[in-house]
C-alpha cells in the first residue's frame, strides 16, 4: 500500500473550495433522467452529456474529481482524447464507481446488499490503467414504516464496504466509502439520527478491522434528514446539528474527509443544507475533517433540462452547470 500516494490523492481531491462530481449514474438511472428531460437513452448522447459537463470551461475552480461510470471510463471527447485524461489535463482527478448494484438480502423486500466484491481485485487492475484514481462503492440502508435494519443487513454490507476499501488502497486508489440511510419514507429526523449512527458505528467497526488507512480514504455519508414523506420536515438548522452529531460520535478524526451526497434533496436542499453544515462545524470549532460535497442530481438536473439532448443548447447547459458547481463551492466553504 502505497501511503503517501494515497494521501496526495485525498487532499487534491478534497482541496478548500471544491467538490466532486458524482458522473457514475448506471445505464437503468441515466435513462430515468433522460426521459424526463426528454432524451433518448443512447450511448453516443450519454457521451455527448458527458462530456458537456467536462469540457465546461473554468469548472476546474469548483470541480476536484469525478466519478465516472464503467462505460464513461473508455469513452472520449469529441477530439479523440479519452475522458480520464481530458480530467486529468485541466487539472480534475478521475474516479470510478465499482460497486455493481443493488440486490435483495436474505430474500428480503426491503433490505438490500451491493454486488461486485468477488469480481473487484481484477476489474481494479484494468480501472488503474484506465487512468482511475480513485473509487466508490454505496450501500444504502432503507427505514421502512420507521423500523429498525437489521443487524445482519448493516453489518453484511459494512463488511463489503470495509473489504472494498481494503483492495482499492491495495491498488493504489483512494475509496469513497458509501453508506447511504434512504430519504424514502415518512421516518422522523430523529429515526434518520439512530439509524444513521447504527450504520456508521458499525462501518468503521468493519473498516478498522480490516486495517483499512483512514487517512487514505474519503467518507461519502447522508446527510440527518427526515423521511421525504414526513409530515414534520426539519429546517437546514436543526439537520446540521443533527448531522454533526451523528458524524462527530461516530466517524474517526484519522479519515482524510467527508463528501456530502445529496440522497435526493432539491438542489436548493442539498446546497443550503451543505452551507449550513460547514457554518456550523466552523463555528463550534470541531473542524475535524475537511467538509465539502460530492453531488450528482444536484449539479446535473437543471443543466440536462436546459441541454434536452439539443446542440443549440449547449452553451446554456455548461452555464448553469458551472453556476451550479460555484455555489456548491460557495456552500461548502460555509458562505452562502
Amino acid at each position: 500500500m502505497d501511503i503517501k500516494k494515497l494521501e496526495h490523492i485525498t487532499k487534491q481531491l478534497l482541496t478548500p473550495g471544491k467538490g466532486i462530481l458524482a458522473a457514475d449514474e448506471s445505464l437503468n438511472t441515466i435513462e430515468k433522467r433522460f426521459v424526463l428531460a426528454g432524451i433518448e437513452n443512447i450511448e453516443e448522447n450519454r457521451r455527448v452529456y458527458r462530456e458537456m459537463l467536462f469540457t465546461t470551461p473554468a469548472i476546474e475552480e469548483y470541480i476536484s474529481g469525478v466519478i465516472l461510470f464503467k462505460e464513461t471510463l473508455y469513452q472520449k471527447t469529441n477530439e479523440g482524447v479519452l475522458f480520464p485524461e481530458f480530467l486529468i489535463a485541466k487539472g480534475i482527478i478521475p474516479g470510478i464507481k465499482v460497486d455493481q448494484g443493488l440486490e435483495s438480502f436474505n430474500k428480503s423486500e426491503i433490505e438490500k446488499i451491493t454486488e461486485g466484491i468477488d469480481t473487484l481485485q481484477d476489474r481494479l487492475i484494468d480501472y488503474v490503467k484506465a487512468g482511475a484514481k480513485f473509487t466508490k462503492w454505496r450501500a444504502v440502508f432503507i427505514i421502512e414504516n420507521d423500523l429498525l435494519l437489521t443487524e445482519g443487513c448493516i453489518l453484511e454490507n459494512a463488511k463489503l464496504l470495509a473489504e472494498y476499501a481494503l483492495y482499492s488502497q491495495e491498488a493504489g486508489l483512494v475509496p469513497i466509502v458509501e453508506p447511504e440511510v434512504l430519504m424514502e419514507g415518512s421516518h422522523t429526523i430523529d429515526k434518520c439520527k439512530e439509524v444513521s449512527e447504527r450504520v456508521l458505528k458499525i462501518v468503521f467497526e468493519q473498516l478498522k478491522q480490516k486495517e483499512v488507512y483512514f487517512p487514505g480514504m474519503i467518507l461519502k455519508p447522508n446527510m440527518v434528514l427526515a423521511g421525504k414523506d414526513c409530515v414534520d420536515q426539519s429546517n437546514s438548522k436543526e439537520i446540521a446539528e443533527k448531522t454533526l452529531e451523528v458524524l462527530e460520535k461516530c466517524v474517526p478524526a484519522e479519515i482524510a474527509g467527508i463528501v456530502f451526497l445529496s440522497g435526493g434533496q432539491s438542489d436548493e436542499d442539498a446546497t443550503n443544507n451543505l452551507n449550513e453544515i460547514v457554518k456550523l462545524s466552523q463555528k463550534n470549532g470541531k473542524n475535524l475533517w475537511p467538509i465539502t460535497f460530492s453531488y450528482g442530481r444536484d449539479l446535473q438536473d437543471s443543466p440536462m433540462k436546459i441541454w434536452a439532448g439539443k446542440e443549440e443548447n449547449i452553451l446554456s447547459a455548461k452555464n448553469e452547470f458551472y453556476k451550479k458547481a460555484k455555489e456548491n463551492s460557495q456552500a461548502s466553504q460555509g458562505k452562502l
